[in-house]
């Protein structure tokens, strides 16, 4: 702390300041755009760094915390030796810590990763698994001996261990308030993620949309942007602050675990002996073949992946304390990072909620129901004076 004599001079010093170093600039300088950040940084090397707020970590150089035990009550009221003589002698607190300094970045990291393993969830990756097990066990995939008959025994062993699917699901609509379903017991959803997330998103992509206009029509190339940094770090506060509190529980856990069976899936299905059963390239044409053999749906692939890996890397930025960056062009560089993945993240769900996706080429299984009865004889047996032929098991 510090007393409340200096603890006020401080202001009024920094208001001189600013009034004689402006009234001693030209017109040129004062039309520099820069000017208010280095004036700015001068001021605060010539007065020192500001008082360090209860509770946050004091920067470095800061001199050494020398307020008493009581706080200074005991010089207020009048007790003791060292009781002050004038109310400026007095202690003054400068505050506390901010409550944006207090975010632990662990639990936004498994909310960024709990994201991408939804999106993959509903692109049908494990549905995917659960069939080819069922044609395992059943014998109709002719795979013995290979890795993929092996990953889909250890699969299957391991399922009994992990989170089952409802357990999943209630963990992205607590976390993330994504689906249709209950919460869980005593929990509730998160209806407020999605809103938020697509405000920071947007937020993002206008604020480098509007730079770069600005970095074309503007008359110097030293003038200030267009984009508002006010507006992207209340939108990723908002964001952090509504995850921070909706991200407790088994979800840190979950993700890992369901992390490690994503993975194992993804080798399952880039087993050679598992693509050769349906023709296919990679583990994505395994999926898309999949879902629309067994299930008749096809699936946007392509634009699922990009959404998980883009909001993945926007929400791992939220993690970190660039938000709380307050110069515009340490900002921006550190901002820089997200501007293509926000983009991405809007052109694939426009392109994923507008258009449907392309079904594999091939005519996997027939539309409509299923014939009924046996086949009629064939057309070369339906002669007068001849017997007819066997018939065709349908």
């Amino acid at each position: 702390m510090t007393t409340t004599s200096a603890y006020d001079s401080l202001k009024d010093q920094r208001a001189k300041l600013i009034d004689s170093v402006l009234s001693q600039l030209g017109p040129d300088a004062l039309s520099d755009p820069n000017l208010p950040d280095v004036l700015g940084r001068l001021i605060d090397q010539r007065l020192g760094a500001p008082p360090t707020p209860v509770g946050a970590t004091p920067p470095p150089g800061a001199p050494a915390d020398t307020t008493p035990a009581d706080g200074g009550f005991a010089d207020l009221i009048g007790i003791g030796d060292t009781a002050a003589q004038t109310l400026s002698q007095t202690q003054m607190s400068p505050g506390v810590v901010d409550y944006d300094d207090t975010v632990t970045s662990d639990r936004i990291l498994a909310t960024a990763d709990l994201y991408y393993l939804y999106i993959h969830e509903r692109l049908g990756v494990f549905r995917v698994i659960s069939q080819l097990q069922d044609l395992f066990r059943a014998g109709s995939l002719r795979i013995s001996s290979g890795p993929g008959a092996f990953g889909l025994y250890r699969f299957d062993r391991r399922a009994i261990l992990r989170y089952r699917q409802a357990e999943r699901l209630q963990a992205y609509r607590r976390v993330l308030g994504y689906g249709s379903g209950s919460a869980g017991p005593n929990a509730r959803p998160n209806p407020d993620f999605h809103p938020l997330f697509t405000h920071f998103v947007g937020e993002t992509a206008k604020f480098w949309r509007d730079k770069r206009i600005s970095e074309v029509i503007r008359e110097r190339a030293t003038d200030p942007t267009f984009g508002s940094i006010a507006i992207v770090r209340r939108a990723a506060l908002d964001l952090r602050n509504n995850v921070k509190n909706s991200s407790f529980g088994y979800a840190n856990v979950m993700r890992i675990e369901t992390g490690q069976a994503l993975a194992d899936a993804f080798k399952i299905l880039e087993s050679p002996d598992v693509k050769a059963q349906f023709g296919a390239d990679n583990a994505w044409d395994m999926i898309e073949l999949v879902t629309w053999q067994y299930f008749h749906r096809s699936v946007a692939a392509s634009a699922m992946n990009r959404m998980a890996t883009a909001g993945r890397a926007m929400l791992q930025w939220l993690a970190e304390p660039f938000v709380l960056t307050t110069d515009r062009k340490i900002f921006e560089a550190k901002l820089y990072p997200i501007a293509e993945p926000a983009e991405e993240w809007i052109s694939s769900e426009e392109g994923f909620r507008l258009t449907r996706p392309t079904p594999p080429p091939r005519n996997v299984y027939v539309p409509g129901a299923p014939p009924q009865g046996r086949r009629r004889d064939p057309v070369f047996a339906r002669n007068q004076g001849l017997m007819p032929a066997a018939p065709v098991v349908g």
